[in-house]
């Protein structure tokens, strides 16, 4: 009886374009048993002649630079071993498993909030690679790319449970649905593999704009046609009606005029990212704080200037030890681009005078921001459960102010302890 065996041999490949040589390896799997005929190299290249999978040299002058760098599927892949992703949800949904890298968490060794708004910007544009409908835009598929068309989010909900930690092993899945009769629902959860616990989900809405004259368009049947087949009726997030956001004016409470974006910030689309809207949301408050803090003397004469040292000292480390970001939900109004003055409103729920000492509105009404960012989104009263501020990011004109994005964020007391699955 012949021994049946199975070996993994290894080619290198070479090949030129436009006077740049690439060079790769070809991986072959050999099954065979003992009485196998072993055929010679050439054989074996003669064999795969119009069934190979790999790019012909008259393939390969059609392609660019970039497409070969970047490896495009112009099929539907199932698996992606290179960005540990795999197609789900009955050959539509996308999951990627991902580990928490140092450069994405804070002091707290926890996973930022900028840290999870880009984990679900990479996991649907990972989503929309593994479908083979990927074009050379952000996102945009064959058809939109005909039409000038590219993806701009309207409405974005993000709630978060639990902050993962550095080096945890998470496990994202993303699909997508239809919203109205030319947009697009994507949504998402984030889950710990080791105890398949969700952390965190979130829902959003895309719609349409042309590239060229920025407005928004319909949805063209083509593209229509070909997105649809990957729709899923499914929600990570129900929500009967959505949160109305009050347009905030220059009465709020806290305003920073002084932002403008740079060349940094800007996307593949040449306007700048959602998550650095976000950004400038919560850094708004920060530039406050010591206004804040001097103009309440003003009021309380018998305060001694050590204790008001005090609050300034340790009151930041309260926020962020006992509390978190656990909502967000922002509105897109418009675009914002380079040269654009930008201005940020923010607007606790609840607006207390100082009546009983400094101390219980500053621990009620005053938040420490950038940290949010920086480290698992701790902050918030110290003495509620649940607080709330509104928010509005708007470019500054010399006649009239156009708003960019209105938002609403929730913060919670921070959970002592984290529950495992049983």
């Amino acid at each position: 009886m012949a021994a049946a065996f199975s070996c993994p041999v290894f080619f290198p490949s070479t090949f030129s374009y436009n006077g740049n040589r690439y060079h790769g390896r070809i991986k072959i799997k050999i099954n065979a048993t003992s009485s196998t005929k072993v055929k010679t190299l050439n054989e074996i290249a003669g064999a795969g002649k119009g069934s190979s999978s790999l790019a012909t040299s008259t393939e390969i002058n059609h392609l660019s630079q970039e497409q070969i760098r970047q490896r495009i599927p112009t099929k539907k892949q199932l698996v992606d071993p290179y960005r540990q992703g795999l197609i789900i949800e009955r050959g539509v949904g996308y999951r990627q498993t991902v580990v928490v890298r140092s450069y994405e968490v804070g002091p707290y060794k926890t996973a930022t909030l900028e840290s999870l708004l880009n984990l679900f910007q990479e996991t649907a544009l990972n989503h929309v690679w593994m479908s083979g409908l990927l074009s050379n835009g952000f996102g945009a598929t064959h058809g939109m790319v005909r039409n000038n068309l590219i993806w701009v989010v309207s409405r974005m909900q993000v709630q978060v449970d639990h902050y993962p930690i550095w080096g945890e092993v998470l496990e994202i899945d993303t699909w997508v649905g239809a919203s109205g009769k030319n947009g697009m629902r994507r949504d998402w959860l984030i889950r710990s593999q080791a105890t398949g616990i969700t952390y965190a989900r979130a829902t959003s809405t895309w719609v349409m704009m042309n590239e060229k004259t920025r407005r928004l368009s319909k949805m063209p049947e083509e593209v229509r046609d070909e997105i649809s087949p990957w729709f899923i009726d499914k929600r990570a997030i129900n929500e009967d009606v959505p949160e109305k956001i009050v347009k905030l004016d220059d009465n709020a409470r806290y305003v920073n005029s002084d932002l403008k974006p740079k060349r940094s910030d800007l996307d593949m689309n040449h306007h700048v990212n959602n998550v650095k809207y976000v950004r400038w949301m919560l850094e708004v408050i920060d530039k406050a704080l010591p206004s804040i803090y001097i103009n309440s003397l003003k009021f309380h004469i018998n305060l001694k200037i050590i204790t008001t040292s005090f609050f300034l000292q340790t009151i930041p480390d309260k926020f962020l030890e006992s509390h978190q970001l656990s909502g967000i939900v922002l509105e897109y109004r418009r675009e914002c681009g380079s040269s654009d003055r930008v201005q940020s409103l923010c607007q606790p729920d609840e607006d207390e005078t100082l009546t009983n000492g400094v101390e219980q509105s500053l621990l009620k009404n005053m938040v420490l921001t950038p940290r949010i960012m920086e480290g698992n989104g701790y902050l918030g009263p110290l003495d509620v459960k649940s607080y709330g501020y509104t928010h509005l990011l708007q470019i500054k004109g010399d006649s009239k102010n156009e708003e960019i994005v209105r938002g609403r964020t929730r913060w919670r007391k921070t959970l002592s302890t984290l529950p495992y699955s049983s």
